[in-house]
């Protein structure tokens, strides 16, 4: 849900007003907006640990969190799943933690934790009341020093990631629908194509071993960053950090695998069936530009567009006016944001259908609702819109209470870019963008040589009744 009143939901710290001079070129509203500064402090530790401190006082409360190089997308090859295996893994023992005793710890002030797993990260995050930070760094350091495999713990998490699986993919409908299908049919490379979360049997193979090497080699600290957000004192928390982090052995950052995606020169249509699919539903992915390219921020407005809730052209078109879906969903990353990811990634859209409906009636109506952009530019005031859209889902993501929003994007951009101090650009950089950008854009990228088609066939007999 988007807060209606956005902006007030930010410390005050965070705005300023900016000067920007008006643009013939470019559309801008008549008065400057306050623009989004977030001060922070990037450094390293001499064991490569990243770290970014960002303080606001609004709320006595701190979140913590630990971003490691590894996901979905750079798992072993011979080991689907192992990414969020180990996951599940990290909140087990370590050499002076019980298991749930981190929990109680964290709940026993009050405070809440979680974990993930996402195509180019695993993360691990602490919202804690101020007084409760230096527990909590405390803990994120033993997880990274000493985690305490065993053959129990690790048939324990094997078990609960299969019934994961099962309960949320196999026997759920729709339940791998397209986050999971797609890009395996979309793309080309392993790295970017297999089963992330995992095939059975590669799960259960998975040996104490492999643990113990997995690791050795991911969750170390040149492999990491630790982002502190929210009321701390400064001063105090670079000691914590040195005290409990700084003596980490230094280990190498693992070598990146070839995550590069070859061109699609031809459309590929696919046919699947899912068991327990009640209607069919499609799905279409078209390769996005590289990240923080020139044409990745023109599809971003682009994506708004066309997908950014029901006052856009494809939910009017496809909802509203023919009624062939209750909703279109879709966009950038479908497991976060057009801003958490790292290697190649599809701009997707789909939706569940009746079976009156065809396949090729939904494309053909989507191929029309693109041929539009693609022939003549946009409005001004649909492209303001859009960036109205995306800078109020921004401040939204920033400043969430819990400060998650934030530290993500800040964890995302020191681990991937080397620089945190992009979220302070970004709304720079969508301003700068054109109607005739977004024209180009969709005319180079949205072309049905660049594009997969999934059909998915319903496989459960319906009772009349839409689910």
């Amino acid at each position: 849900m988007r807060k209606k009143h956005l902006l007030i939901t930010l410390s005050a710290t965070w705005l300023i007003l900016t000067g920007q001079s008006h643009s013939e070129t470019v559309s801008r509203p008549a008065h400057a907006a306050p623009t989004l500064t977030v001060p922070l402090e990037y450094y390293r530790l001499d064991n490569g640990l990243r770290v970014v401190l960002a303080r606001d006082l609004s709320v006595p409360t701190v979140t913590v969190a630990t971003y490691y190089h590894i996901g979905f997308r750079i798992e072993p090859n011979d080991r689907t799943g192992f990414a969020h295996l180990f996951e599940h893994l990290m909140f087990q023992e370590t050499t002076n933690l019980k298991k749930g005793d981190a929990d109680k710890l964290i709940s026993g002030n009050g405070g809440v934790s979680n974990g993930s797993t996402r195509f180019d990260y695993t993360n691990f995050y602490e919202v804690v009341p101020s007084h409760a930070l230096e527990p909590v760094i405390w803990i994120e350091a033993e997880r990274m020093r000493g985690l305490a495999i065993s053959p129990t713990s690790l048939q324990n998490q094997k078990d609960v990631v299969k019934n994961e699986v099962r309960v949320n993919v196999l026997n759920q409908p729709y339940g791998g629908f397209p986050w999971l299908s797609l890009p395996q049919v979309a793309n080309q490379n392993w790295f970017n194509a297999h089963n992330f979360y995992g095939d059975l049997a590669d799960i259960d193979a998975a040996t104490l071993g492999d643990a113990h090497a997995f690791y050795d080699t991911y969750y170390v600290p040149a492999n990491a960053v630790l982002v502190v957000a929210g009321d701390f004192d400064p001063t105090a928390t670079r000691g914590l950090i040195a005290r409990y982090f700084g003596a980490l052995p230094t280990r190498p950052e693992p070598p990146r695998p070839d995550i590069t995606e070859p061109a699609q020169l031809a459309e590929r249509v696919i046919e699947q069936t899912d068991p327990n699919a009640p209607r069919p539903a499609l799905a279409w992915g078209y390769h996005a530009p590289l990240r923080n390219s020139a044409d990745w921020y023109a599809f971003v407005l682009l994506d708004s567009i066309l997908l950014g809730g029901e006052e856009s052209r494809l939910w009017q078109r496809l909802v509203k006016d023919r009624g062939y879906a209750d909703s279109i969903e879709g966009g950038l990353n479908l497991l976060g944001n057009a801003f958490d990811y790292e290697g190649p990634t599809l701009w997707s859209a789909y939706l569940i259908h009746d079976a009156s409906t065809s396949a090729a009636t939904l494309t053909h109506e989507l191929d029309a609702v693109i041929a539009e952009i693609q022939k003549r530019p946009i409005t001004t005031q649909e492209l303001d819109r859009a960036r109205t859209k995306i800078r109020s889902e921004l401040y939204d993501t920033v400043g969430s209470s819990t400060r998650f929003g934030l530290v993500d994007l800040l964890a995302c951009m020191a681990l991937f870019d080397d620089d945190p101090e992009r979220i302070n650009h970004i709304e720079q950089a969508f301003s700068g963008i054109t109607t005739t950008d977004v024209m180009r854009t969709a005319k180079r990228y949205l072309q049905p040589a660049n594009r997969t088609e999934l059909i998915l066939k319903a496989g459960r007999p319906t009772s009349g009744v839409s689910p």
